[in-house]
Parts: structure tokens; C-alpha cells; sequence
């Protein structure tokens, strides 16, 4: 039930973004490379942002 929760908002936030209501949103992305002694580690982000409302999914 969740995952599709889920889903449905993603879907809603991915088909604001592509401009079919409106202005197309920029969406922001980031990318980490970490190194320590236990290994290399490698995360990131994709987001979008319009006025006070923010998605983002990380990695």
C-alpha cells in the first residue's frame, strides 16, 4: 500500500515537472564519492522545488 502511495507521487511530481500543467520545473541533481578506511561510497540526489513545495529521492 505504501509503495503505491509512493509511486502515485512521484508520478504526480514527475508529470508537474515535465510542464503538462504549467512551466516545466529545473529539477536539481547532486552526486557524493566518499573515501575512508572502510571503502569508497557513493551516494546522490534528484529533486525538484517550486515555491514552498520540495521533492527529493536519494541514493
Amino acid at each position: 500500500m505504501k509503495v503505491r502511495v509512493l509511486k502515485f507521487l512521484v508520478l504526480a511530481a514527475l508529470l508537474s515537472a515535465c510542464g503538462a500543467d504549467g512551466e516545466p520545473i529545473q529539477p536539481s541533481m547532486n552526486a557524493n564519492i566518499g573515501i575512508s578506511n572502510s571503502g569508497v561510497h557513493v551516494g546522490g540526489g534528484v529533486g525538484l522545488s517550486q515555491g514552498p513545495f520540495s521533492l527529493n529521492l536519494g541514493f
